[in-house]
């Protein structure tokens, strides 16, 4: 797949699927996958640039598999585990971006989040990783560190809800298209970076980085005329 923000019509990201991070946010753990949506022009290309902070805003960064869709996916029964991994075409490691202040305030006043989520450049993706690269998705380490200080690296097996139950329950409420990217959640170690900051990230199986995984992409200010303000 040529380009994978070009064929991603959108952007499905599961939440609170790792228990360490539930509890590191103080959220309620949930009985069920949940997830929101991020838009396709958030995401950050391979050496497109730096993620770009919106004036005001305290950002953080969650790593994350990302799935890349290869066929369609409706009403998928979730005891179909060879439907749900036929239906991905490959992989890539992503850095769900989000402006946290601005994702808790809305929270707190009951209100929309899309915003907190859906900056441009909030959403870094490795170049596309074949599925041979990655024979069992439920067990790889994902990994982050900020300015070389690893800040998360945690197993894929830790995930609440494993990923042919997470397709399941989204393709029974929209359909999954070809293209289509699903964020499956990030482990322990969320938390800020600051402009001038470093972020790399990738992924490994049996202890080794798998080259197409791997991210490096700075912090810098987004200008303009977005500032921050209470809603």
């Amino acid at each position: 797949m040529t380009s994978i923000r070009a064929n991603a019509g959108k952007v499905v990201c599961i939440g609170r699927n790792y228990a360490d991070h539930i509890t590191e946010l103080n959220n309620a753990r949930p009985k069920q996958p949940f997830f929101f949506l991020k838009p396709s022009s958030s995401i950050l290309p391979p050496a497109s640039g730096p993620v770009l902070r919106p004036t005001g805003v305290i950002l953080h960064y969650e790593v994350e598999l990302a799935l890349i869709m290869g066929r369609t996916l409706r009403d998928l029964d979730v005891n179909d585990r060879q439907g749900a991994m036929d239906a991905i075409d490959g992989y890539a490691v992503g850095i769900d971006m989000t402006a946290r202040n601005v994702q808790d305030e809305a929270k707190k006043k009951g209100l929309p989040w899309s915003i907190a989520k859906g900056f441009d450049t909030f959403l870094p993706l490795s170049n596309y990783i074949p599925k041979a690269a990655i024979p069992d998705p439920q067990n790889a380490e994902l990994w982050l560190s900020v300015n070389d200080d690893m800040r998360q690296n945690d197993s894929t097996q830790l995930m609440l809800f494993p990923i042919p139950r997470i397709l399941a329950e989204i393709s029974q409420s929209m359909t999954l298209e070809q293209g289509d990217v699903v964020l499956t959640g990030t482990p322990k170690g969320v938390g800020s970076v600051v402009v001038g900051d470093v972020m790399r990230a990738g992924l490994r199986v049996d202890g080794k980085d798998v080259a197409e995984g791997m991210i490096e992409v700075r912090v810098e200010e987004r200008g303009g005329p977005y500032v921050y303000t209470e809603t």
